[in-house]
């Protein structure tokens, strides 16, 4: 038995004007064939469960092509044609008996708004309609009936912080595996919800998340998998929100009963997940007044979300509050290439941040004192949001301000790990209040140092008062842009 694995992975955000090409792909992960099992086979990642579920008798894991990039704005239409075509002839190509598909699910192309329904119908196509094809998606999926109708099965995290990606690709790979030997027949089944989750209320981990979590694990046969798709807010397409999937044995009225129950529940909690906004003065005097450390969510300025991460609202208010062990991190690599040159010690007079969007500015202004330079690699082999093992944030330099020391990095990257801090010598556990440019995806690295977490409503495309987006493609109504919405099943 053979299967094939494929990937493309992109969160896209089309509040950003700015377009995603094929550089930043090479920047992050352009595989082809085995180095996709040399770089993920053991990595948190569910390129890495696909490659353990799969390692068992009779069983070999195909690896054919993988592409991600870091989120930012949508595919330009060169780079999406050409990533559809190389995996389209991979796997036309490949002698396989089924294929898994790691697809992130909110993945927008310059002319086509559900650029993940474009390429499973592709893959569809290539490996024909007598072979199994399951996709894993991220739970922020905006899920369409193009990604699901191609699909025998469809599973997708179910933490936010996404910490259960391995454990997912696993699953889907043993799917795989029973349903090529006849031991499963999977059904999919897909409900819309007319919902909105705000971002500040995705953490998965909540207590307005327990009746769901707890409906989700007592799953029984013949369903074999239920996930609640969270959606992500900051792509501007009509399947912008959150869905239901189920998958079922040989059995779609049982899937469908599943889907239709789980999402009565979720549509009576909505109230749950609308966004509870805290402002940048009220977040300052809760950090401040903590004894603890405190770390502030900047999620106007959320990397994971694809924003540009130069924001600096929050580290001017760190400035003026006179905080004493503040830090913050700042993708600016025009500031890292004017250090260059320059001894640890030295003040250098900079405009640091602000410089990608109005919004994000203006830059901080006067003279800091350079701590060092560093090359900005390190690996985190620890579990981690988005499976992450090895990164890259380019040349980095550590600055101080007064009491604020500002990490600025060159190459844009989400504070998935601590990492970004130890590697330039720096330890977390040194500072009072830290600013991390995320939503949830930090606490799963920031909460062996932080105590308390804050998540600030400051400005940007991943801001999280959704009221300040330019919505056109979104459907309507959506509870609570539209608070009469109404759903059944």
């Amino acid at each position: 038995m053979r299967v094939g694995i494929v990937a493309l992975l992109h969160e896209s955000n089309t509040f950003i004007p700015e377009k995603t090409g094929r550089d930043q792909f090479q920047q992050d992960m352009w595989l082809l064939g085995d180095q996709i099992r040399e770089r993920m086979a053991t990595s948190n990642h569910e390129l890495g469960g696909f490659f353990a579920g799969l390692d068992t008798d009779g069983v070999e894991a195909v690896p054919l092509c993988a592409f991600r990039a870091y989120p930012y704005g949508p595919i330009d239409q060169e780079t999406f044609a050409e990533l559809k075509g190389l995996l389209f002839e991979a796997v036309r190509a490949a002698d396989i008996d089924g294929l898994l598909a790691a697809i992130h699910g909110a993945t927008v192309a310059e002319g086509t708004p559900d650029a993940d329904g474009e390429v499973l119908s592709c893959l569809r196509e290539a490996i024909g309609y007598d072979r199994p094809l399951i996709a894993t998606l991220d739970a922020h999926a905006n899920v369409s009936a193009k990604m699901v109708t191609p699909c025998d099965a469809v599973l997708a995290y179910k933490t936010n912080p996404h910490v259960d990606q391995r454990i997912i690709g696993e699953q889907a790979a043993e799917m795989m595996v029973r349903t090529i030997r006849g031991e499963l027949h999977p059904v999919v089944e897909l409900v819309e919800l007319p919902l909105v989750i705000n971002i500040e209320r995705q953490h998965t981990p909540d207590e307005h998340w327990k009746p769901i979590r707890e409906s989700i694990r007592q799953t029984t046969p013949p369903v074999l998998n239920k996930n609640v798709l969270l959606g992500f807010p900051y792509a501007d397409v009509r399947e912008m929100g959150c869905v239901v999937l189920t998958v079922a044995d040989n059995d779609r009225r049982a899937a469908r009963d599943a889907a239709e129950q789980l999402a009565e529940l979720v549509w009576q909690r909505r109230a749950d997940f609308v966004g509870q906004l805290c402002e940048i003065d009220d977040a300052l005097k809760i950090a401040i007044a903590d004894e603890g450390c405190t770390c502030l969510l900047d999620m106007g300025d959320n990397v994971g979300g694809g924003s540009p991460g130069d924001g600096t609202a929050l580290a001017k208010a760190l400035l003026e509050s006179q905080v004493d062990s503040g830090f913050v991190i700042i993708n600016d690599p025009q500031t890292v290439a004017v250090t260059e040159g320059k001894n640890a010690g030295e003040m250098i007079d900079l405009q640091v941040g602000g410089k990608s969007l109005d919004v994000y500015g203006p830059p901080i202004s006067g003279s800091f004192e350079l701590l060092g330079q560093y090359d900005g690699t390190f690996t985190d082999l620890r579990v981690r949001h988005g499976g992450f093992t090895h990164y890259d944030q380019g040349r980095t330099a550590v600055l101080r301000q007064h009491g604020l020391t500002l990490l600025i990095t060159s190459r844009r990257i989400p504070p998935f790990s601590t990492g970004q801090l130890t590697a330039c010598g720096l330890d977390p556990a040194q500072f009072r209040i830290m600013a991390a440019k995320g939503v949830h995806a930090p606490l799963a690295a920031y909460e062996e140092y932080c105590t308390t977490f804050l998540r600030v409503n400051t400005p940007g495309v991943t801001t999280a008062d959704l009221n300040q987006l330019e919505f056109h493609h979104r459907r309507r109504p959506l509870y609570p842009f539209e608070s009469d919405a109404q759903f059944t099943c």
